[in-house]
């Protein structure tokens, strides 16, 4: 890899590139300007491949922007996840329970002390939501594009460009790009086969151009691979195109793209006192069902099986898995008004239909009470009692088990407009963003035949009618944001860039289905009406100065917020609220989440004389940041695992506030040999304590680390080049983190160690093969064994930890005709 700072005519930023194999030229794109403050198209090469040498340009950049290339993406696993291919970047933990980084009930991303919630991403401009778990208004980057067919990613760690489209990026934004299609015809294909049945086949052709400028590209895949720990499969199908046309007045771009995966869901294991036993994973059973009954139910029905009885919250559920289906597609045209005036127009749609599956035990988790409230026993029986117990087993299909969905629904269509123009020494640009989003969710409850076991691959909805309809929520939104920004040169090596923008959200709820009463913990009902916020002035200002050939300087302040999230009966939303009575309380009373950024820095890059070291690229920044209004789910019961939703307050606590310091540098041995390391130390504090309860009772905060952000970083690439042959070495530390609110556990920090060797194989001029590659990558080399995701515990005492996966090898053969 390679840190490249472009320092000509006041442009730069800094890119986190595979450094090339032979030198060559690099040229700015030829493609529409590149907006003020935001990256440029990648450089191509002969053919539509992008460089290995991509220079990330604009015309001022006051931010630390940092970027990965398609082509790194692929070294570091081909398929993987563009967000974890971000792991590499400076300030960046990206953690889950997989190796491709793909399953998305375990994510965890902190980037400087902020979580998923609190970043803004987008595909080619597309917003792609807060990356919620339970979806709501957005997708993955890994369902909105192939990971081969991916540009670059780049990241603005600190402050995102004032034109993001995106309601939640308070502490930088994630914006992936797709390649275009190739300038010339060709076909790629590519085969990955590795550890736990691992299988991804993928293909993709490039038409050329087909006249008058105009190009395209359509690729699929097909992946499939086994969980480690469980027969569970994760897999699915994906294909995606894209077509350009250039004219003499601009560009027109229309991409689309189709999504339907399966992945299976690790459970956490709960670390509490209380938990004797606590075990590196919690594996499921599926299909094994005649374990399950056995373990359940000791093959009498509740006469107490030991095992399931000892594991306590860290018991074995029969399968869970989530289910997605997505359709996305924009079209955008670059329009050239004159010699330096440009409007670019984008509109775009996208539907997602989902469910969230769990088959366990009805004994877990408050279910016996939940059910009670639907199927009530006799007058002054227990919901726990052994009678009681039988007869839900018989209602349920016999088996003592129970299957569980939450059923999406998700339509967003949208537009955004952006207008730049070059007056003097002056660029400006003027944007607007207008989204309306309709979305669902339905909880629904169903049997689980002992005669006829479901399956966690199928929905089941195409089996039976559910017995129980838990609630039905359906929200509308209407989001619209505005943007103005002016980058003055005010002398050739002095840049001044100020703006602002307006953002306003729009959202209401209906709900079809009511819960019962007390059947969600602590509730009475979901919220019905609506909840508005508006934010007309959010001000952003940065410098830019070329203090040499080879140094620059930059430093920005920018002001962001978080908008009230919107999901029904889960997360940090308003919607989600237990009663009528919180809910207008929460309006009246409660603040969006607003964070002050502020950042500076030096970048470098220098061509040395110093024996073998040939070159330095460097950056080095300080960011602090004042994070305002903190919201926190102040939830009515302690039970971490409960498959139960409970109805939670959400409230203001109080603040955060963030030091710290990234530091990446590449050395460069000739063109042989690199060594990328980044360095990074982050200290966030939360500023104040709350109060929990009708007792009010202080929890004591302040003063403690934001859990689950470690406090140290390190990332090292040494990547060593032949004339056919390329050798990469990745170590990542994580150091330790907080597991509590209140500091009073954390876990250990670790290191991992992944691999990959790659031989280019001679083809024959007249052969139909024009490339043939062949990989090997091996990840977690020294299987080692720690906490990946933390679920931070709401108490002090008690936390959940997802665990990293075990070493496992890949083997890919890629072809190109």
């Amino acid at each position: 890899m390679k840190i490249v700072t472009l320092l000509a005519g006041g442009t730069a930023a800094l890119a986190l590139v595979p450094a090339p194999a032979t030198a060559q030229s690099v040229l700015p794109t030829a493609s529409a300007p590149a907006p003020a403050a935001a990256p440029a198209a990648p450089v191509e090469a002969e053919g539509g491949e992008a460089s290995s040498d991509i220079v990330v340009t604009g015309t001022t950049v006051t931010r630390s922007v940092t970027q990965i290339s398609g082509a790194e993406i692929q070294a570091i696993l081909p398929g993987t996840s563009p967000l974890k291919a971000l792991q590499t970047l400076p300030g960046v933990t990206y953690l889950t329970a997989d190796p491709w980084g793909m399953n998305e009930q375990n994510i965890s991303l902190f980037i400087h002390g902020f979580n998923a919630q609190q970043l803004g991403y987008t595909l080619d401009g597309v917003p792609l939501g807060d990356q919620q778990y339970g979806n709501y208004n957005g997708l993955s980057p890994q369902r909105a594009i192939i990971s081969e067919d991916v540009g670059r990613v780049v990241l603005a760690s600190g402050a995102g460009d004032l034109g993001t489209a995106s309601t939640s990026n308070l502490g930088g934004t994630i914006d992936t790009f797709s390649s275009d299609p190739r300038r010339d015809f060709g076909v790629t294909v590519q085969q990955v086969v590795g550890s736990y049945d691992a299988v991804r086949s993928y293909a993709r052709i490039d038409s050329g151009d087909i006249g008058q400028n105009t190009r395209l590209y359509a690729s699929g895949v097909r992946h499939r691979a086994r969980a480690w720990d469980f027969n569970g499969k994760q897999g699915g199908w994906q294909a995606d195109a894209k077509l350009v046309h250039d004219d003499a007045a601009g560009k027109l771009t229309a991409y689309f793209a189709y999504s339907d995966k399966t992945e299976p869901n690790e459970d956490a294991t709960v670390v509490a006192a209380n938990q004797a036993y606590q075990p590196y994973t919690r594996p499921f059973l599926y299909p094994n069902v005649q374990q399950a009954l056995a373990y359940y139910n000791n093959r009498v029905p509740y006469n107490g099986a030991a095992s399931y009885a000892a594991a306590g919250s860290n018991y074995s559920n029969y399968y869970s898995d989530a289910q997605r289906t997505d359709y996305l597609g924009y079209a955008k045209y670059d329009w050239t008004v004159a010699n330096a005036v440009t409007w670019s127009n984008q509109i775009y749609f996208h539907h997602n239909d989902g469910v969230g599956v769990v088959a366990g035990p009805i004994t877990a988790a408050g279910l016996p009470l939940l059910f009670s409230f639907y199927y009530p026993g006799a007058a002054g029986s227990s919901p726990t009692s052994a009678a009681n117990l039988a007869r839900l087993s018989t209602i349920f299909g016999g088996s003592g088990i129970a299957t569980r969905t939450t059923e999406y629904r998700i339509d967003r269509v949208g537009g955004i407009s952006t207008l730049r123009a070059e007056i003097g020494n002056h660029q400006i640009e003027l944007g607007g963003w207008y989204e309306h989003q309709s979305s669902s969710a339905y909880r629904r409850w169903y049997a689980f035949d002992v005669n006829a076991p479901s399956s966690p691959y199928a929905r089941p909805l195409d089996q039976a009618r559910p017995l129980i309809t838990q609630y039905g929520s359906e929200i509308r939104v209407e989001v619209i944001q505005a943007h103005l920004q002016d980058a003055w040169r005010i002398l050739p090596t002095l840049t001044l860039q100020a703006g602002f923008k307006s953002t306003f959200q729009r959202a209401r709820q209906t709900v079809a289905v009511q819960p019962i009463p007390g059947s969600f913990t602590g509730s009475r009902e979901l919220p019905v009406g609506r909840i508005n916020t508006d934010k007309g002035f959010l001000p952003q200002v940065g410098l830019l100065w070329d203090a040499t050939g080879h140094e620059q300087l930059f430093a920005n302040a920018q002001q962001n917020i978080r908008q009230f999230q919107t999901s029904a009966a889960a997360g940090l939303s308003p919607f989600a609220l237990g009663s009528q009575t919180l809910f207008d309380f929460f309006k009246a009373n409660t603040k969006p989440e607003t964070s002050w950024t502020y950042e500076g820095g030096i970048r470098t890059r220098r061509t040395l004389d110093a024996g073998p070291l040939t070159g330095i690229e460097a950056q080095v920044s300080y960011y602090h940041v004042d994070f305002s209004n903190r919201l926190l789910a102040i939830s009515p019961t302690t039970t971490i695992t409960a498959i139960v939703s409970g109805a939670p307050i959400i409230a203001n606590v109080g603040d955060v506030r963030t030091d710290g310091i990234d530091a990446a540098a590449t050395l460069r041995f000739g063109d042989a040999f690199t060594l990328y390391n980044a360095l990074s130390y982050n200290n966030s504090r939360y500023a104040d304590d709350y109060r929990v309860g009708s007792a009010q009772t202080v929890v004591p905060t302040a003063g403690k680390k934001v859990p689950g952000s470690p406090d140290w970083l390190n990332k090292t690439v040494a990547t060593l080049r032949g004339d056919a042959i390329e050798v990469q070495l990745i170590g990542d530390y994580i150091g330790r983190r907080y597991a509590t609110y209140t500091n009073d556990l954390k876990v250990p920090g670790y290191f991992t160690l992944s691999g990959r060797i790659a031989f280019d194989l001679p083809v024959s001029g007249e052969g139909l093969a024009k490339a043939l590659t062949v990989s090997l990558n091996v990840t977690n080399i020294t299987d080692k064994k720690a906490a990946s995701t933390l679920s931070v515990g709401a108490a002090s005492g008690t936390y959940n930890f997802f665990p990293v996966p075990p070493r496992q090898v890949f083997a890919t053969i890629r072809a190109g005709f």
